[in-house]
């Protein structure tokens, strides 16, 4: 009988951990405080940022959501005049990975023009979401919460 409720308490909680990380897949978030502060150059990465914007896409060989990734950040990036996509091999380049804390494959960060990190998301993301995020490092004077549903 016990062996039963384990087992009853062990999918439970896997099921709700697949819940929650599958919610998370692909999501856009804040960049943390602590990933460089912020910043990145062409130091960092061996090729210079976009003028505008960058996509930064960290990926290994054998991640087969990073293939994707990198169809959806090329063709945004072809989209947008000025925003660049670079794709970094995490197993090469552990130093970055450590220095932004990438714990997953693939982990997207959006830099601006600057090389300020605006926002990251780790998973497979959606080509529409990659498009209103990058919107935040384009346009990062916009105020879009003051705006009414009338346009007023």
């Amino acid at each position: 009988m016990n062996g039963l409720v384990l087992l009853g308490v062990t999918l439970v909680a896997g099921t709700l951990l697949g819940l929650v990380l599958r919610r998370r897949d692909g999501r856009w978030r804040a960049a943390k405080a602590k990933a460089r502060r912020g910043r990145a150059s062409r130091v960092d990465f061996g090729e210079p940022l976009g003028e505008r914007a960058t996509l930064v896409q960290f990926s290994t060989a054998f991640c087969a959501p990073c293939r994707a990734t990198r169809r959806v950040l090329g063709e945004v990036a072809g989209m947008v005049p000025g925003v660049r996509h670079i794709e970094i091999d995490a197993e090469s380049r552990l130093d970055l990975v450590r220095t932004f804390d990438v714990l997953r494959t693939p982990t997207t960060l959006i830099l601006d023009s600057s090389g300020n990190i605006v926002k990251r998301a780790s998973g497979l993301p959606r080509k529409a979401d990659v498009i209103a995020a990058l919107g935040l490092a384009v346009l990062p004077n916009v105020d879009t919460t003051s705006q009414h549903a009338d346009g007023k």
